[in-house]
């Protein structure tokens, strides 16, 4: 069974008529359910707005209180590529509550895997500081409120940036293992193999930077090689996958090469980090292509539910090999 958390009924979360991260792009991972037929295995999750003190657990109030004074007074840009409009508060507390109710739901036993399909994106923003549009950090929320139940949470970061928000919010923390696949060098610029973790966490940061035109290939081997020894040496509890899918080759913000396919086998990759059923969700964040973006969901979710749904085959031949080659390196010391 799938939950599904979305705050698609509430998105009044206006980035303007140009702008990539867009509402059209929650319709077409939405639409990926669909096309890969799996509606029957849906429950619909009710998203609730996360409260400040949930929120408070990985942002200050004072950002929160900031945030939420400037959305009210009509919004504006937080930087160049970060709008909020006076709807972009409640949309993004509903964003987070998606999650924790898909967290809470996972926990009380209702299903096997979850997918937050909600906006704005949220692995970028920090503890205090909004960028690479993201307001509030979604998954960061909902993983530290694990955290503070005693469980041990995975965070793994597959979209083509960096989540450098999240790794800030988890460097010291010894609760939570962050691990990010991304192309390097492209936006934000961190996630460089040397970032490892802070002196309370040693090794639970894990990054594994690619270049331009890496493949399919080159991500398996990176799952297989590097973070499959990492997973096993943390063992946790819970994963929660920051599941960007602008890592396809269609995405106009990169330049990595994978397919709907590929993002199958990390899907299944993950489930298989997840110590059972009922412990893992896929949390929305890139994904900028609006037909790559409904494809590469419908073949992670249906893989994730065994149905057979891959409109594209998996993808091989990619530039990648040296920098998993050193990243392998990095990971035995």
């Amino acid at each position: 069974m799938l939950l599904l958390a979305t705050n698609i009924g509430d998105d009044d979360h206006d980035t303007g008529p140009h702008h990539p991260e867009r509402p059209a792009r929650l319709g077409a991972a939405l639409e990926g359910i669909g096309t890969a037929g799996l509606d029957e295995a849906v429950v619909t999750l009710d998203p609730r707005l996360a409260t400040e003190e949930e929120l408070a657990l990985v942002h200050p109030l004072d950002y929160l209180r900031k945030l939420e004074a400037f959305c009210g007074g009509g919004g504006g840009h937080l930087d160049a590529d970060t709008p909020a409009g006076p709807g972009s508060w409640d949309t993004s507390r509903r964003a987070v509550g998606a999650a924790l109710a898909a967290v809470d739901a996972l926990d009380g036993g209702t299903g096997d895997v979850a997918f937050v399909a909600a906006r704005p994106p949220g692995h970028h923003m920090g503890r205090d500081r909004p960028m690479g549009f993201c307001l509030l950090n979604t998954v960061a929320v909902a993983a530290a409120a694990l955290a503070d139940r005693g469980q041990r949470v995975l965070v793994l970061d597959w979209d083509v940036h960096h989540g450098n928000g999240t790794q800030e919010i988890f460097w010291d923390d010894p609760r939570v293992l962050y691990a990010s696949t991304h192309e390097w060098p492209l936006y934000p610029g961190t996630g460089r193999l040397e970032e490892t973790g802070g002196p309370g966490a040693p090794g639970l940061t894990v990054n594994i930077p690619l270049p331009a035109g890496s493949a399919g290939d080159d991500y398996r081997r990176a799952f297989d090689e590097v973070l499959t020894p990492a997973v096993e040496a943390f063992l946790p509890d819970w994963v929660l996958v920051s599941a960007g899918f602008d890592a396809h080759r269609a995405d106009p913000l990169a330049d990595i090469g994978l397919t709907a396919g590929d993002f199958a086998d990390l899907a299944l990759r993950a489930r298989a980090f997840a110590p059972g059923p009922g412990r893992l969700a896929l949390v929305l964040e890139g994904g900028y292509d609006l037909d790559a973006l409904r494809l590469s969901v419908g073949a992670s979710l249906a893989a994730l539910l065994g149905v057979d749904f891959r409109p594209e085959p998996a993808s091989s031949a990619g530039t990648g090999a040296a920098a998993v080659d050193r990243a392998v390196r990095a990971l035995r010391g």
